[in-house]
Formats: C-alpha cells, structure tokens, sequence
C-alpha cells in the first residue's frame, strides 16, 4: 500500500461508508455520549460523516470534530446541520485544537487507525491536555481475535451488493500488531480496492497509554448499552478521567 497515510482510508470509502456501516450502533452511541456530555462542549477523534457528530448536535451539544479525510467532511457538511460543526482537517492524534472539553470521544475502532504505538500514546496525552478536569474520554475499539487469521491472512466475504460481492482480504503482522487490508468490491464490470491499514491494542494496553497519558479507567463496558465486558466481548466501551 503504496502511500498510504492518515486520510487514505476516508478518501476512498467516504462515498459507500455510510451505507456500508449503517449496522453499527450509533443511536445507542449517541445517547450513551449525550449523557456523559454534560453541558459540553464535545470532541470527536475521527469525526468522518458525523454519524455520531450531526445526532448529538441535534440534542443540544456543541460537537466539535478533527479528520484527516477532507473527502469525509464534505460528506459531513452535505447533510443537514453539517455545516455548523468545527472541523480540524488533520490527525487526530495530534489532537489540534483549543478549550477544554467535558467529552472527548472515538468510537468505531478508530483508535486503531494510528499505526504505531507512540502515536496512539500521543493521542491520550493530547486527549489529556485538552480534556476538562471533570471530563471523560471515550474510546469504542474490539478486542483482538488473533483466531481469525490463518498463517496470518484472511479471506473472507463481507456481504452480497446488488451487482456483485464484498470480500475482504487481510494480513496479519503479529510482531507489529498491524493489519493490512484490503475490501474489495467485485462487479460484473469492475474490481475496486478500499485499503485499510490498522494497529490493533488489547484493552489492557489501551489502559497502560491512558495511565502514562494521566488518565484513569473509570469504567468499562462490553458496548455502547452498558453491557457487562467480560471474556467473551467482543468490543469495548471504555471510559477514562483524569487521575487525581
């Protein structure tokens, strides 16, 4: 993958994410966020389409939001009230804005967008810097299932389009905890490639940058409805503070 950088990814799905991920679930997100929001003002790492973004505003929150993909934003700023929202085009491990936040959140794994370790641990400290001393930082990732992988690759089909069919091949570095991926969509008359690269982290690692990062574990569930996380979660919904 060739060049390949922080706004690859959206630059190329932005057209079908949508629609592609309509099944994740925001609404519960959405209300879990509302309330841990307080009087605001929010920050989302990864903001995207504003799946999340655009319903919160719509509940009475100031959303303000960082992305690399200025092809996602201006999907963003295509829907209703998208036009209003604070957008910093950038990474957002670098977490380049100003305030303090009572939220800060990056919910659908995009933590693990950042392909290194330090930049995931820059992201937490930056989260800190930026995070009002009552605050909470609020991160949705899976929890790895190297059983997926055979001799560290994957193929599999996603999902039937109408004219065709989604498949999406992957390898596995295990030393790096990285990912490589690419979903393709294959038609009658074409083949397209959407890449994606990540750096997965158990949440017991996840907790450790936190740590060093300032911050705390306050909470963790098994999803965005309060589950209880257990050994078999498949994901996490994790919620950290400043440490006192």
């Amino acid at each position: 993958m060739s060049g390949y950088d922080e706004a690859t990814y959206g630059d190329a799905i932005a057209e079908i994410y949508d629609a592609w991920y309509a099944s994740l679930d925001a609404e519960a997100a959405v209300a879990l966020l509302a309330e841990l929001a307080g009087l605001g003002p929010a920050l989302e790492l990864g903001i995207g389409s504003g799946r999340v973004a655009l319903p919160l505003v719509r509940r009475g929150i100031e959303v303000h939001g960082i992305e690399a993909s200025e092809a996602m934003v201006a999907k963003l700023r295509a829907k209703p009230d998208g036009d209003g929202i604070p957008v910093t085009i950038g990474d957002f491990a670098d977490v380049a804005v100003e305030g303090a936040f009572s939220l800060v959140y990056i919910p659908f794994n995009t933590l693990f967008c950042l392909l290194t370790q330090e930049d995931q641990l820059r992201c937490f400290e930056n989260v800190a810097a930026v995070l009002a001393n009552d605050g909470v930082f609020v991160v949705e990732a899976f929890v790895p299932d190297l059983s997926r992988f055979d001799r560290e690759q994957r193929l599999a089909v996603e999902g039937y389009e109408p004219d065709g069919i989604r498949i999406e091949a992957s390898k596995h570095d295990r030393m790096n905890q990285r990912v490589e991926s690419r979903h393709v969509v294959i038609t009658e008359d074409r083949i397209k490639f959407y890449p994606l690269q990540i750096r997965y982290a158990y949440p017991s690692e996840v907790d450790l940058m936190a740590r060093i990062a300032g911050l705390r574990l306050r909470q963790r569930w098994g999803g965005w409805r309060r589950e209880d996380f257990t050994a078999a979660s498949m994901s996490h919904v994790s919620l950290y503070e400043r440490a006192r």
